[in-house]
Formats: structure tokens, sequence, C-alpha cells
């Protein structure tokens, strides 16, 4: 290659790279692969809320990065079908509460809208009859976020 040619190349993929990392720090919050580490930081106090209904369908979400899969839920409840973003599967997979298809549940949460317009929960409580699923502390900390996450 000559090296007249040579400066636009660089040129072109240094913007290239630019404009690559700054979409990939604006991010995706939403409850869609990849997003686990921005989600906490939508949770939002002042829209938390609390919601009953049956589990419609409970799946798992690979993570673009990491050795986990997040899990999400769909609950129907009275008034609407809403998305409910728990956590990462290592977390939940060791806790005693498990939650799973056709289970009625009462979810304490945050009501967000993510980055492509689509409103969903993030779970900070989750009551299964008796039994309590903790997720999440009152300021939307993940209850999993240790040293390495943080």
């Amino acid at each position: 290659m000559k090296k007249a040619h040579r400066i636009p190349v660089v040129l072109l993929a240094a913007f290239g790279l630019t404009i690559a990392l700054a979409a990939y720090a604006a991010g995706d919050a939403t409850c869609e692969p990849g997003a686990k580490h921005r989600r906490h930081r939508m949770y939002d106090s002042k829209t938390v809320e609390t919601i009953s209904g049956e589990v419609i369908k409970a799946e798992k979400i690979p993570f673009r990065r990491g050795k986990s899969d997040g899990v999400r839920l769909l609950l129907k409840t009275d008034k609407e079908e809403i998305p409910v973003s728990l956590g990462p599967s290592r977390y939940l997979d060791a806790q005693d509460v498990k939650i799973g298809e056709k289970d009625r549940i009462e979810v304490k949460g945050s009501r967000v809208t993510g980055k492509r317009g689509k409103t969903f929960l993030l779970a900070a409580q989750i009551k299964k009859g008796d039994a309590l699923l903790k997720l999440r502390d009152e300021n939307g900390k993940p209850l999993w976020a240790g040293k390495k996450e943080r």
C-alpha cells in the first residue's frame, strides 16, 4: 500500500472505532441480552410499584459477555402483560425460591422504559406464597453485585 493511502485508511479506522466506542458507552438499557451492567443504573425508586399476576413465560437470556445468563419473566396481570427482569441465572439458581411458568407471584420493582421504548419491570423482590426472593436493595443495587461487578 502506498504511503499516501495509509493515512486515510488509518483515519477511517480510528473514526470507526470512535463511533463504535461511543455506541457501546451509550448502551442499550433494556432487558435485552448484554444489558447486564446497565440495568441497575436504570432503577428508579420513584417508579417502584407492586404488581401481581401469573408467570406466562420464564426464559434465560444469554449475556453478550460473562459466564451467566439473565432471567426474564413475562407476567400477566389484570391490566397488562409486562416483562420482568430478575437478574443473572447464577444468582437465582443459588436461591431457595424458584419461579417458573404458571406461578402466581407478586413483584415489587421499578417500572422503566428501555432505549427502544419498551417498558419493563426491574424486580427488587418477588413473593411466591409465603416465600420472598430478594433481588435488589431499596436503591436498586443488585444483591448479586460483588467486587467484580462494581
